[in-house]
């Protein structure tokens, strides 16, 4: 037990990092970190949260969700902005808790960052094919049920849309970061545009009876959830706090920053200024356009709103600009993920082929095996189901962030660079953010803790059984 403790608590050399990731090439600017941000962040959930949430959870009263949600996540955020500042590695959460607490302890915020990965890419892919087949289906292109679905859903074997897409963004990204950060620039462009015609658009068929009464009075849903009153509204928080989790995206590609000290401020705290600004505008023209019942079991509520207010072609328009925008999200979470598994095939804790680089630098292995596991768990599971499980793993690689600060800022201008940005009010605003992501992480869902103790218990055993041991053997 002994070596064990020793073992988690040993600390890496942050210079062991610089010269694993030197070959990685620093070719992402802000606006690309912002793109990477906004198009990470504001993608499935932005068309379809709002409307569910509303009807399931907070009624109009949606928008103070997510504005709860977002105050939680810009604490958090604050903390991923010093952590990335001060050590620019790739792997995020996983490489900086290795140096500040350990081995052990950045091994379990990796393992739990790696779930959501898997579980995103896979998320979003199933969610751009559904809304994909949507848009086609009135021009008379319907895929068969057996490949239009996840195993078991509508009599769906496999969903080969899913897959397509996955691929598709694993070969864009196997050819390089700055092409990828190209696409991604043009893509949120649009995505946002598509958004704020939304916003204008359904402006005009607001009715302000539909916001009263702004918080419904509470009651228990058929399932045992909340809905209405303030209990409404903290469940509307777990459930959309899956919506802002997208600036870990940005940490993890920190090593291919130019100027991280500053660059990796900048874009996660500009990407998630503009996520809430976004998110906020539809949720309350939403809400405003039709009472939130209607929008009860509707997976696209932004453009069901549109065609039912006599805007059919604007529909259309925004519907597919949103198809393109999930592709973004798509390239955000591979590329991040992709680089989450190279870190741990680096330090030993996976097979080492991961953490190889290929001819042109890149890790393209671990791209690889990110996009096989999502391929596997898009094609063949429910998106309702996946769905559910987002956010728990990454709530705690968050508070481990959070409480994180107080490891590293002793030693930032020692053993360590004084980082470009620093998390203000400190100590107490450390504590607060992981109070709060704690508070979040009570609010889910029973089954989504379930799986993810599970996740965690088998985390622990690779690496009790193989990473430990491995990590030692090439020492």
């Amino acid at each position: 037990m002994g070596k064990l403790w020793k073992k988690m608590t040993h600390k890496k050399d942050p210079k062991e990092y610089q010269k694993k990731d030197a070959h990685l090439l620093q070719v992402l600017g802000v606006k690309d970190f912002l793109a990477l941000g906004v198009g990470t962040i504001v993608s499935t959930s932005i068309f379809t949260l709002p409307g569910i949430v509303a009807a399931q959870h907070a009624g109009p009263a949606v928008v103070l969700s997510f504005l709860a949600a977002a105050v939680v996540a810009g604490l958090v955020a604050f903390a991923y902005a010093e952590m990335s500042s001060a050590l620019p590695f790739a792997g995020s959460a996983y490489s900086w808790i290795n140096v500040v607490f350990g081995e052990g302890f950045g091994w379990i915020a990796g393992w739990a960052l790696l779930a959501e990965y898997f579980i995103a890419v896979a998320f979003v892919a199933s969610g751009l094919s559904a809304n994909l087949q949507g848009l086609l289906e009135p021009l008379g292109f319907k895929l068969p049920a057996q490949l239009s679905a996840a195993f078991g859903t509508n009599g769906g074997v496999v969903d080969i849309l899913a897959i397509l897409v996955v691929v598709l963004v694993a070969i864009l990204l196997s050819r390089g970061t700055s092409g990828a950060a190209a696409v991604e620039n043009l893509l949120v462009i649009l995505k946002v545009a598509a958004i704020l015609i939304f916003i204008v658009v359904g402006a005009t068929a607001i009715k302000t009876a539909n916001y009263h009464p702004f918080i419904p009075a509470h009651k228990v849903n058929a399932d045992g959830t909340s809905f209405g009153g303030w209990q409404g509204i903290y469940a509307g928080i777990s459930s959309i706090f899956l919506s802002y989790i997208g600036f870990d995206s940005i940490a993890a590609n920190a090593a291919e920053a130019k100027n991280p000290s500053k660059t990796m401020p900048r874009g996660i705290l500009g990407s998630l200024v503009i996520a809430v600004i976004l998110f906020s505008g539809v949720s309350l023209v939403l809400v405003g356009m039709f009472h939130y019942s209607n929008y009860t079991g509707n997976a696209e509520p932004v453009g069901w709103a549109l065609r039912h207010a006599g805007y059919p072609i604007v529909a259309t328009v925004v519907q597919a600009i949103a198809v393109i925008g999930m592709f973004t999200a798509l390239i955000g979470m591979t590329l991040a993920g992709s680089r989450l598994l190279y870190s741990f095939g680096r330090d030993g804790l996976l097979p080492k082929w991961l953490g190889e680089l290929d001819k042109n630098n890149l890790p393209n292995h671990a791209l690889i095996l990110l996009s096989g596991v999502a391929i596997v768990l898009g094609a063949i599971f429910p998106f309702a189901f996946l769905s559910q499980l987002i956010s728990a793993g990454t709530l705690i690689a968050f508070m481990f962030v959070t409480i994180g600060i107080y490891r590293l800022r002793p030693r930032e201008g020692k053993d360590l660079p004084i980082p470009g940005f620093k998390m203000p009010l400190y100590p107490v605003l450390p504590a607060v953010a992981f109070l709060g992501a704690l508070f979040v992480f009570l609010g889910l869902d029973h089954m989504a803790k379930l799986v993810t103790g599970i996740w965690f218990i088998l985390g622990l055993l690779v690496y009790v059984f193989y990473g430990m041991n491995n990590v030692e053997k090439q020492k």
